[in-house]
């Protein structure tokens, strides 16, 4: 799975939450999104690569203002996986 964190400008309250993460559901098929306008930013989780590009025109359409895009590696963690991590440190 891959995540991508979208830094994006213009969010200004839960609604523009709410508008960003339709728009995003209903043009790709994504596991997970969450958008949070007072960290100025969505996080996508898809088992599919996403067109970048595609990506950021969509957000302009929106009337928001595309910051950056970072993809990276994503593994789900269950209950008993974060529970192994604390106890190794």
């Amino acid at each position: 799975m891959t995540r991508y964190i979208v830094r994006i400008d213009g969010m200004m309250c839960g609604m523009c939450e709410a508008h960003m993460n339709d728009a995003i559901r209903n043009r790709f098929k994504v596991k997970s999104v969450e958008s949070s306008h007072s960290e100025r930013r969505t996080v996508i989780v898809t088992e599919q690569p996403l067109d970048v590009e595609e990506l950021g025109r969509l957000v302009a359409q929106t009337g928001y203002t595309l910051i950056d895009i970072i993809v990276e590696p994503y593994e789900k963690k269950g209950f008993l996986e974060m529970i192994k991590e604390k106890f190794k440190k």
